[in-house]
């Protein structure tokens, strides 16, 4: 079964609603809800991980922005800013379902992460 069948938008909501659920249950139905969710709940998401991001990692900016507003960090500036290498930043992404895009992004010349 692939990431993207694992869910369904009425499971993946009452999954965040749950008082007591898992931190990493969490964490997965959150980025399949980024992925496959529909757009104002992919942008209430998005929202909050720019406001985490600006208050737990203030010194990380976006390199760039997307043409639909979504920030592109540079992979050795993220790796940085979370203390790992950046071949372990690399790891995490390559396990990850991707799209074209996202793959296309990651990919990019310039070694960037949406």
């Amino acid at each position: 079964m692939s990431f993207k069948d694992e869910w369904d938008l009425e499971s993946a909501l009452k999954v965040l609603q749950h008082p007591t659920v898992d931190a990493k249950l969490w964490a997965e139905v959150v980025e399949w809800l980024l992925k496959y969710g529909p757009p104002s709940i992919q942008k209430i998401l998005l929202d909050a991980s720019h406001s985490a991001t600006e208050t737990h990692f203030p010194e990380l900016k976006p390199s760039y922005f997307t043409d639909d507003g979504k920030p592109v960090y540079d992979v050795q500036e993220l790796a940085s800013s979370l203390g790992m290498s950046e071949e372990e930043v690399q790891d995490i992404i390559s396990k990850k379902d991707m799209t074209e895009e996202q793959f296309d992004i990651f990919q990019s010349a310039s070694k960037t992460v949406h």
